[in-house]
């Protein structure tokens, strides 16, 4: 019986996360996880590096991406199996990295707002020189003891839909998954409850997003509870939507969050891999024989 563990929603300090792509490797390979995806917040600049460590120390390494997109609420898109060098994904960097910026400062503004006495300069070096996120306020706001986690930090100000959120993106769902797929790779639905629509909405949300070329969804998830977890599977074998699973491990940045069980009680199997990877080889066959 294959015991092996998975963790398919990870961040390096190439986004929002504490640790390099070396170190989230290594991290993973010490605490027992077979294959992990580097999936960064709108870049692919860690990926290389955590493939190398990982071929190097024996974890398996997917090349990952974690796309934000237009939405009400709180939408974004995975990419696996991606070209880390794909120009078509450096083109929409462009893009979506100055909106990104724009989205950092204005969250600066909006906690300035609500009487917080932080800097963009104070955010930027604790990114280190990496892209800016909102985890790196909530950490700022922690550092000052102007809240005592970045849990709550996230809970009372940056989630979305509330007053330190600021939610413009720069591309659609629908262009996230064209992308995605110009890169090589298949295209998912992050965490679905952060979507916030009715079980109904959702599933005719989905159902569209599938027409569109939607691959899949994250069918496991920190903060699913065993009802959502199993509610969000049995939409996608409805649709006939793939699943994936992961932890959105942090390290430091949000310690709440262990990497391959989340909160701690998830343990993703390593054939929800298996399967993504037969569905990923069976659509390249189709896709090369359709232009042949």
């Amino acid at each position: 019986m294959d015991t092996r563990i998975i963790d398919l929603h990870t961040h390096s300090r190439c986004s929002d996360g504490s640790m390099t792509p070396t170190e989230l490797v290594d991290h993973a390979k010490n605490a027992g996880i077979a294959a992990i995806a580097l999936s960064d917040h709108d870049t692919v600049a860690g990926v290389r590096e955590a493939m190398a460590e990982g071929e190097r120390i024996g974890v398996e390494v997917v090349p990952a991406i974690e796309l934000s997109v237009i939405s009400k609420t709180e939408t974004h898109i995975l990419g696996y199996f991606i070209d880390p060098d794909s120009p078509a994904m450096s083109e929409a960097m462009e893009k979506i990295l100055a909106t990104r910026r724009y989205r950092s400062e204005e969250t600066c503004r909006l906690l300035n707002e609500i009487g917080f006495p932080v800097t963009m300069q104070e955010a930027e070096e604790l990114a280190g020189g990496e892209m800016l996120c909102r985890a790196h306020f909530a950490r700022l706001l922690q550092n000052k003891g102007l809240v005592p986690s970045v849990k709550e930090a996230f809970d009372k100000y940056l989630a979305n839909g509330r007053p330190a959120n600021c939610n413009v993106q720069a591309i659609t769902d629908r262009e996230a998954i064209d992308l995605i797929h110009a890169a090589g790779g298949i295209a998912f639905v992050a965490h679905l409850h952060l979507i916030r629509l009715t079980d109904e909405e959702l599933f005719s949300y989905l159902s569209g997003l599938k027409e569109a070329g939607l691959d899949g969804i994250e069918g496991y998830y920190t903060e699913y509870t065993e009802e959502m977890q199993d509610k969000f599977q049995k939409m996608a074998r409805t649709l006939g939507l793939q699943i994936s699973g992961g932890t959105d491990f942090h390290a430091a940045m949000k310690p709440h969050i262990s990497i391959g069980h989340g909160l701690g009680g998830l343990s993703i199997p390593y054939s929800v891999l298996e399967n993504m990877k037969k569905y990923y080889k069976t659509k390249r066959k189709v896709h090369a024989n359709e232009k042949i």
